[in-house]
């Protein structure tokens, strides 16, 4: 049994249908009686509240925007919820998955990337920088204007240099080598290292690190397995995938303005 019924009333909303879930939380499509249709987490344990403090501090184009947080009573008894963005397109996995005979076209791959890593920065300039921490094609929603979504801060948090801080699960495709040795600290470069993943996946249609192979070298350069892919491109995704975060791209604002730079080159 969910969290929540589908078709009842709570506090302030009605319970449409259950969309899913994640590590963490349930997510449900609820209806506000003035705001309309928003999508509630409602988190499986009693927190964390954190990721709502820090979401309602970001608002930007390509991250979903959360409204509303709180607590409210649920079948296994009181949970924090937070409300956000209803995003109707699906995720980016979705679209990945369905069935095509070639990678994505480059120049699709590129503007979503670079979407999601101009949302990525709005949270890697705050002061401290906010990690996302598990970005995936999951993570990331498609609007119905095909503009890419930045949502599921399931795991963010404000850097802290202390690598001796635990974590919650990860997504061990996306992980950036630090994370999975856990003999550093997470940094903005750890959430670049995911998006690199990703990059490399839509353009590829394969895994940068297939399971068990040793992230310690950079993967084959994406132009060997797509011949769409250019040099300068494999230049900004590998950089993006460095295994040394020290030489990895230091953040989504860097990330970012390359594909700005490559969109321009390229048109």
């Amino acid at each position: 049994m969910g969290l929540l019924q589908e078709g009842r009333a709570i506090p302030g909303y009605h319970v449409e249908r259950y969309l899913g879930e994640g590590a963490f939380a349930e997510v449900y499509r609820v209806k506000h009686p003035h705001l309309g249709r928003q999508a509630m987490k409602v988190f499986k344990t009693q927190g964390p509240q954190a990721e709502a403090a820090l979401l309602t501090r970001l608002t930007h184009p390509n991250v979903v925007r959360v409204y509303e947080a709180g607590t409210l009573q649920t079948t296994a008894g009181t949970r924090s919820f937070l409300t956000m963005e209803y995003v109707a397109g699906g995720t980016l996995h979705r679209h990945w998955a369905t069935p095509r005979p070639a990678p994505l076209p480059t120049t699709q791959t590129v503007r979503t990337v670079r979407e999601v890593a101009h949302g990525l920065a709005a949270a890697h300039q705050e002061r401290p920088p906010i990690l996302h921490l598990d970005i995936t094609p999951q993570n990331i929603l498609i609007d119905q204007a095909g503009r890419a979504r930045l949502s599921d801060f399931g795991l963010a948090k404000v850097a802290n240099p202390d690598p001796r801080k635990p974590r919650g699960s990860v997504t061990l495709a996306f992980a950036p080598p630090e994370s999975l040795l856990g003999a550093q600290a997470e940094s903005c470069a750890s959430d670049v290292w995911a998006l690199g993943a990703i990059a490399y996946l839509l353009l590829t249609d394969t895994y940068p690190y297939p399971a068990g192979a040793s992230r310690r070298t950079p993967p084959p350069r994406p132009s060997a397995l797509n011949s769409e892919v250019d040099q300068v491109l494999d230049e900004i995704v590998l950089d993006a995938l460095a295994p040394n975060p020290t030489r990895r791209t230091p953040n989504a604002l860097v990330l970012a303005r390359q594909l700005v730079e490559y969109e321009g080159a390229v048109r």
